[in-house]
């Protein structure tokens, strides 16, 4: 056990309540630890010695990208199955049904990317789990010879891992690309991500978000990242380079995926020639519905890890 973690009652102002029984110094041993592995290491003082962290939990730990999640977030771990389950508010433990190898990441383990996503596929909707994947395969954290054996089980969550898999790619730089990329896919219009930008003399001089194929329009997400004064430098230095081709950009936030959205298609629909149809933001709109970009959808989440029934 960590010699800043106590388990039992403390009423020393120097420690932190973690969780009922379990404390923490307020002040880190280890200069410059983030303090979100500090807590997660004093779990580890509650949970077998087997324990590795998954779902969310594991996910952020490996550093991907995590979706818009409610207010309260469960601690996520796992356990063998002959270990016994500690049952403490905050934290959700789920039994190990299989033989894996837990892995170190930032000094705490943590589960194997396959199993991470087929813990989270049991909770997230479509369009997260979409974001999440994206995430785990830039990371080349999960292949799909990796993949395969947990996708070709009867597992819980197994269905939703394999539709998002199918969906997903390794070639999307950020979360709201993923979302990018899923709108135009909901509105029938295909895509390729990251496409090679070429000029006339036959250089590649930069990478698309999404270029509309047949076409030469560019659909980037331009979000707070690029403000910055640095990111705006190269932005511009980007924007020059693109002007050398045959290629036209155009950017998109946030309000317009989730506001504006029958703009966008209007735009969209006039690039390609063809005939304006509302009706086609109708998967893009359960999509969003559904997923944690709502109101709605994060409530359906916590009422789901608060053992609550849906709409309660």
């Amino acid at each position: 056990m960590d010699s800043d973690v106590v388990r039992g009652h403390v009423r020393d102002p120097l420690y932190l309540r973690v969780s009922h029984g379990l404390f923490q110094t307020r002040v880190p041993l280890e200069a410059g630890e983030p303090e979100e592995v500090r807590r997660l290491r004093a779990w580890l003082a509650v949970l077998p010695d087997d324990a590795r962290f998954t779902h969310v939990t594991g996910a952020a730990l490996r550093g991907w990208s995590i979706p818009q999640l409610p207010e309260f977030v469960p601690i996520f771990a796992a356990t063998n199955q002959m270990s016994d389950r500690p049952r403490r508010p905050g934290l959700q433990v789920s039994r190990l049904t299989h033989v894996t190898l837990p892995e170190q990441r930032v000094g705490v383990p943590v589960e194997s990317a396959p199993e991470i996503l087929l813990r989270a596929a049991r909770d997230l909707a479509h369009l997260d789990l979409v974001a999440l994947v994206d995430s785990a395969r830039r990371r080349r954290d999960v292949t799909v010879s990796e993949i395969k054996p947990v996708l070709t089980t009867s597992r819980p969550g197994v269905v939703a891992l394999r539709r998002a898999w199918d969906a997903s790619t390794d070639r999307s730089d950020s979360i709201w690309e993923s979302y990018l990329r899923k709108f135009h896919v909901a509105i029938d219009v295909a895509v390729e991500p990251q496409a090679p930008l070429i000029d006339g003399e036959g250089r590649v001089v930069a990478h698309g978000d999404l270029l509309i194929l047949g076409t030469v329009y560019i659909q980037e997400y331009d979000g707070e990242v690029h403000r910055g004064r640095r990111q705006h430098q190269r932005d511009l230095r980007r924007e020059r380079a693109i002007a050398g081709t045959p290629y036209v950009r155009r950017g998109y936030t946030k309000d317009d995926l989730l506001n504006r959205d029958l703009d966008v298609l209007r735009e969209v629909d006039a690039l390609l020639g063809r005939d304006h149809d509302p009706a086609r933001l109708t998967a893009w709109r359960r999509l969003v519905e559904y997923s944690c970009l709502t109101r709605a959808g994060r409530d359906r989440v916590a009422n789901r890890w608060m053992g609550r029934p849906p709409g309660s």
